[in-house]
């Protein structure tokens, strides 16, 4: 059961573009409007209108097609009214018509007095589920809200993170000067979709897309650097975290370990990229985005590199040259 508050006014308001656009509109049973969606899911009603509840998910939208309509008008009106009144009693959050097809008097009476939403969409009932399918596992996605500055660099999702004042704001405009793309500043709201991707984007949409530097204050990235300069989620496939150099602290230099950051049960690469004058970070991010592209293709440099020294020391190579060093120098 989703613990997101949606209901059917919810559906009807929110407004999608393009191929994402449900096209709804109410034509009935508008007091049912306040109705709450608790499960992500949209069905046929089908076998229902036959008699046959057994496995019946009336806690779904229903979906009325050219079949489902076709069905009823063979009915008497005494039997349809029947069959709607036992439909309408397991309390489905809405019923939507697809096909532009609109309900009869005596559909809209029963529904009126339920009381159920009737909408209708001029999409087929195929598209419309699929599209329907697609906002619910976007509304009803666990999220989480995180502090850190998410970017594309390379085609890549990098999310920075780190403690305030590391350096992460800075970095992230020094990439944005070089051609990457800015998802969002300070405040990152991460959800995972379908069970295993991770995507990312601005907690507040009006705001995500301004950075705020140190000593300069609040910056407008899309309007100083133009619109290819943002974009509004990215999926999220590697973690960087920035810290400040320590003396004590051993740092990978080879980068055979693999960590990862576990996000509702998704694991993440994670690195970790210590911070220090003298050290150019946005290049290494650019280095560790192409490198992580590289590993999503099957090559991962570090462990051939490990593979290449075992190689080496196997054919005897490495003591030869160890033994013949001249010590003069």
């Amino acid at each position: 059961m989703a613990e997101k508050s949606f209901s059917v006014l919810d559906l009807l308001d929110i407004e999608l573009e393009g191929r994402n656009a449900l096209n709804l509109r109410c034509v009935g049973g508008r007091r049912g409007l306040v109705a709450k969606i608790s499960v992500p899911d949209a069905v046929l009603t089908g076998l229902a209108l036959t008699g046959f509840y057994e496995g019946f998910s009336s806690d779904s939208v229903q979906i009325f097609g050219i079949q489902e309509v076709a069905y009823l008008s063979k009915m008497d009106e005494e039997k349809r009214n029947e069959v709607l009144r036992k439909i309408f009693s397991f309390h489905p959050p809405c019923l939507v018509f697809a096909h532009g097809i609109s309900p009869d008097e005596d559909f809209i009476r029963v529904a009126e007095e339920a009381p159920c939403a009737v909408l209708q969409t001029n999409l087929e009932a195929t598209d419309f589920c699929i599209r329907l399918m697609r906002l619910f596992s976007d509304v009803f996605a666990p999220k989480k809200t995180m502090h850190g500055v998410l970017l594309e660099v390379c085609g890549i999702g990098v999310l920075l993170t780190g403690h305030s004042g590391v350096g992460k704001s800075e970095c992230a405009l020094e990439l944005v000067e070089r051609g990457h793309r800015l998802v969002a500043d300070d405040i990152v709201e991460v959800r995972c979709v379908n069970g295993n991707s991770i995507l990312g984007r601005g907690a507040n949409a009006l705001i995500s897309h301004h950075m705020e530097i140190r000593g300069l204050g609040i910056i407008n990235v899309s309007q100083l650097y133009g619109v290819g300069s943002v974009r509004d989620q990215k999926e999220i496939q590697l973690v960087i975290k920035l810290e400040e150099w320590s003396q004590a602290k051993i740092y990978d230099r080879i980068g055979t370990g693999i960590d990862s950051v576990d996000f509702f049960g998704v694991k993440i690469p994670s690195i970790l990229i210590p911070v220090k004058p003298g050290r150019n970070l946005p290049i290494i991010i650019e280095a560790a985005a192409m490198n992580e592209r590289l590993k999503r293709k099957g090559v991962d440099s570090a462990r051939d590199f490990n593979q290449n020294v075992l190689k080496w020391i196997e054919t005897g190579e490495a003591r030869s040259a160890y033994y013949n060093v001249d010590d003069s120098y």
